[in-house]
């Protein structure tokens, strides 16, 4: 197969992994992958994998964009790919547009991915599009069937993302020399039971809630971390939540880390990891790298949190806003410890032959 993924630029994200994973196991398969986008820190790495990039300005939203119609479609007709498969919604305009004048029996066949919860607008429906349409959760799922009522059922798949337990041992112990450093530099994190927020500074993260289950625990030995970064344009926010801890009195009990590329590590030396979004998640990959390294989750009980807590944990699930439950979840496993699941459906293998099966299905299907 010769199969072309577009996205608009290759930086950081969960849709950018995505097309890196799938991009390796094509070619470790013997398979051809193209990845068209405006570029980005990752290129490297996927040439590096055994992918070819073309870059193209795929990734503005303005009218501008449209130019870049013409060029795909010569592309399309320059490297004849079985599929070609869209991943963001202006990239998805872009190549759909280009696609549909093509000769209907001899084009490429369109794959595209809905990796979150869009605004219902036609913008949006761009991604119910393609011949086979890839949903992240049966959450997602139920979001177009429910918003794109005219979408039929059976174009939806379900391909959960994925996390390799190679590479997310269950049990993990951090380095010690790892372990030295951490503590050297955080040293009032030393001998506490660590509950961790990880995820970007926004509102929808529910770092306020956060704080008042910090502010419930009385006992000296929980100490709060917020795990991530904060946009240029979120700085106003992260200032806000840290006034917001001293005027509840918890800023001694509260430690902000910022953004860190050693999630695992420090997911690992934590007692409990939490998931308080405000709004569900199309999947929840942080939650379940948690997890598959065996620590306990407590999250919020919707969208694909709640798919995978509901498979690898279930008491962790808490009904939306519930801090008292969450207070009162984390001084029971205080005395009764629970562990995830250690076996799950959730691998990056699983992803990534249930998308190359597809591929392979629809290149063979009727037009």
């Amino acid at each position: 197969m010769k199969i072309i993924q577009i996205l608009p630029e290759l930086n950081a994200g969960g849709v950018e992994r995505g097309t890196l994973e799938v991009g390796k196991y094509l070619t470790d398969q013997g398979h051809q992958s193209i990845v068209i986008s405006n570029g980005g820190r990752l290129v490297e790495q996927l040439k590096s994998e055994g992918s070819r990039h073309i870059t193209l300005p795929v990734h503005k939203k303005r009218l501008s964009s449209l130019k870049q119609v013409k060029v795909l479609r010569r592309l399309f007709e320059l490297e004849k790919p079985d599929i070609i498969h869209l991943r963001s919604r202006v990239p998805a305009w872009i190549a759909w547009l280009a696609w549909r004048k093509m000769d209907p029996a001899t084009r490429p066949r369109l794959v595209t991915t809905v990796h979150g919860f869009y605004s219902v607008n036609s913008y949006s429906k761009i991604m119910t599009r393609g011949e086979a349409v890839i949903c992240v959760s049966n959450s997602v799922k139920d979001y177009v069937l429910r918003n794109y009522p005219d979408v039929p059922a059976d174009k939806l798949t379900v391909i959960h993302r994925g996390v390799a337990p190679s590479e997310l041992k269950y049990g993990y112990e951090a380095p010690e020399e790892w372990q030295t450093e951490w503590y050297a530099v955080f040293p009032e994190t030393q001998g506490r039971k660590l509950l961790t927020l990880p995820g970007r500074i926004t509102r929808l993260k529910g770092h306020e809630d956060f704080l008042k289950v910090i502010a419930a625990l009385k006992d000296t030995e929980y100490h709060g971390l917020i795990v991530g970064g904060a946009h240029p344009k979120k700085i106003e926010y992260l200032d806000e939540i840290k006034e917001l801890a001293r005027t509840m009195r918890v800023a001694d009990k509260i430690t902000f880390i910022g953004h860190r590329s050693d999630l695992p590590n420090i997911l690992s030396i934590s007692s409990i990891v939490f998931s308080l979004t405000q709004q569900p998640e199309s999947f929840g990959r942080t939650t379940l790298e948690a997890l598959a390294l065996g620590k306990p989750v407590i999250g919020y009980d919707h969208g694909g949190v709640g798919e995978i807590l509901d498979t690898l944990l279930p008491e962790g699930k808490i009904s939306l806003g519930d801090t008292d439950a969450i207070v009162d979840r984390i001084k029971e496993w205080q005395h009764h410890p629970v562990k995830p699941a250690q076996t799950h459906p959730f691998t990056l293998q699983k992803m990534l032959s249930q998308t190359t099966a597809l591929y392979q299905t629809l290149i063979s299907s009727r037009r």
